[in-house]
Order: C-alpha cells, then structure tokens, then sequence
C-alpha cells in the first residue's frame, strides 16, 4: 500500500513567503508568544471564524503594542509577525496565534532604539489580564451588534443576558499568554517561519499508515511527560476529514499579518529607520542633575573653563606669566638621559 500523503500546495507559497520576509529581519534577538483562546471561546469561533480569528488577531497584538509603549515596560514602538493556527496536535479545534517579535523597538519619539533584557521584558501576566480584558469587551460588542451567529448546542446563547451570563466566569479564568525562549539569532527566526507560516493542521511526516481500521498518525500529548508525550492515534476515514476540515478558513482570511512597525503600509521605512537606529552608537546618559544649594553655589563659584569637546570643566595644571614659557614635562628622550651614568 503506498505511503499517505497530504496536498502539498502549500509549499510554493511558504518558499515566496519566506523569501520576502527575509529582506525585513532586523540584526537583534527575537522573541516567540502564543496567545491562545480559552476552551470556552472556541466553540464560539468556530461557528464565526471571520469575526472571532479577527478578534484573536487585533486584540493580541493592541495586549503586545500597548504594554510595550507603557514607559514602565519597554516605552516603545515594536514590530509583530502574527500567524493563526487552529489546531491541537490530534487536529482538535484550538485557536491561538504566534507571534514573532523583535528585541527592541524604536523610542516612542523616534530617536533612538531601545533594546529589551536578555529575558522577555514584558510581564506575561499584564498581557494575559489586558488580552482578557479587551477580547472579551469587544467579543460581547460583536455580539450586541448582531455579528454573531449560533446553531446547534450554542442556539440559547442568542439573548445578550444570556451571552452575558456565559462571559461572566471568563472574566476570572487565567487566560493562556506563553512567552517562549528567545530564538538563537534570525536565522531560528527563519527557520521557525518556514515551517510554521503555511502549514495546515497535519504534516505527511506525521502520517503512518492507512488500513481497514482507519488512519493512524502521531501526536503529542502534553498532558504527559517524556517518551509517553509522542502517541499514535487512529481515526476512522470520517471522522479524520471532519477534524481537518475544522481548520479550514473563511475565503480571503489573512492568517499571517503584520503590526506595528512590521504593518505593511510603512514597514519598509520603519525597517530603514530601525536599522539606522540599531546601527548608531549608544548615547550614555548624563547622571541627572543635582539642586543642591552648596553643590550649585560652588558650581557658579567655579571659574575653570569648559572644554570644547566634552563639555566638562577643564583641569588646571600649571600658571604662568605673561611672555613667560610653560613648564613643559620632560620629553622621554630626556628621561632615559638623566637615568644614564
């Protein structure tokens, strides 16, 4: 029996895809964050995958603008490479969005790069209480303004009191925002890229036999540890095609996007500036000034002249006459003169 494989369209796409965005790396680290939907959430998404997915997109990405432009965090402008998947490692329905983000972004007055700690430099769990926050006001405003639809086990969930009543305990859950470790340079950048931009909710790699029983492949089970987390499962012909076709778009859904400096309508002069930027030198800080009344009498006391290059008062090393000739220090010649018998 020959081997099972999956269409493979996706591939030419990936591989121009893939070239495009190569152009636009930046010479930082990268970082990788997950921003996955509750359970609850994604029998909702799935009857409305234009409306939710969007959600998913626009709310994770204003959670990761707006706390890194918050001067407390990093008080920046970033860039954000998003790509959706819907899928769990058995093909069951589980929306969350990638992201790829740049370690670092341009000053919010647009004058210098600030560069991020070795760590992640936001708070995970500010950007999980704020994603929270904003999903769900504007999933329930989605629902007041009639773009929501319901069939089957969520038909009672059409009045807004009762869609209230739903949301509520969602309010209080622990929404699952997951930084990951940092990529080894953007070569791993690109590497992550090209496997996961394009690809669809089973590789053929993962495929392993197809028989009277039905079709067997490989999966990962989280729940478990070690060697026990790699699994086969076996589904039958039906029930194999209902879980991929799950994860099947809306027609002209967009399921890799991009913010922030990286947004397409000025990314290519946001990438110049933030190379330019990367590339100037450091500019040290001046300790701040100190209002002392004593250190600022003698300051104003203090005559010696300041230096045309550093600006710092210059130090006085010797004084003499008018028409009189300095002191000059010895030349080495001189010195090793004096040191011979």
């Amino acid at each position: 029996m020959p081997e099972p494989a999956l269409a493979k369209a996706g591939g030419a796409a990936a591989r121009d895809w893939f070239a495009a965005r190569e152009a636009d790396l930046l010479p930082v680290g990268y970082f990788h964050l997950v921003f996955t939907l509750p359970a609850e959430i994604a029998p909702i998404a799935y009857q409305n995958k234009s409306v939710v997915y969007d959600l998913l997109f626009r709310m994770s990405s204003e959670t990761l603008l707006t706390i890194a432009a918050d001067p407390k965090h990093l008080g920046a402008r970033i860039g954000i490479t998003a790509v959706l998947h819907t899928w769990g490692s058995a093909m069951t329905h589980h929306p969350h969005v990638h992201m790829i983000v740049p370690g670092g972004g341009i000053s919010l007055d647009g004058t210098h790069w600030v560069r991020c700690r070795p760590g992640f430099p936001l708070p995970v769990r500010v950007l999980s209480r704020l994603f929270r926050r904003l999903f769900l006001t504007r999933l329930a405003a989605a629902h007041a303004a009639g773009r929501l639809v319901f069939f089957g086990e969520l038909d009672g969930r059409r009045g807004r009191e009762a869609f209230a009543a739903y949301l509520a305990p969602l309010k209080k859950k622990k929404w699952f925002v997951y930084a990951k470790s940092p990529f080894a340079g953007p070569e791993a950048v690109l590497a992550y890229l090209a496997r996961y931009t394009h690809r669809v909710a089973i590789a053929n790699s993962r495929l392993v036999s197809l028989d009277e029983r039905g079709i067997t492949f490989r999966y990962k089970d989280y729940r478990s540890n070690g060697q026990e987390r790699f699994r086969t499962m076996t589904l039958a012909p039906g029930e194999f095609i209902r879980r991929f076709l799950l994860h099947v778009l809306p027609k002209g859904f967009h399921r890799i996007r991009h913010y922030g400096l990286l947004a397409s309508a000025t990314c290519k002069a946001n990438i110049a500036r933030a190379r330019e930027l990367i590339a100037a030198p450091v500019a040290v800080a001046d300790p701040p000034a100190q209002h002392d009344a004593d250190l600022d009498a003698s300051a104003a006391a203090d005559h010696r002249p300041l230096c045309p290059c550093c600006g710092g008062r210059m130090i006085i090393v010797e004084s003499f006459g008018r028409g009189g000739a300095p002191r000059g220090p010895p030349s080495p010649k001189a010195a090793v003169a004096d040191t011979i018998p």
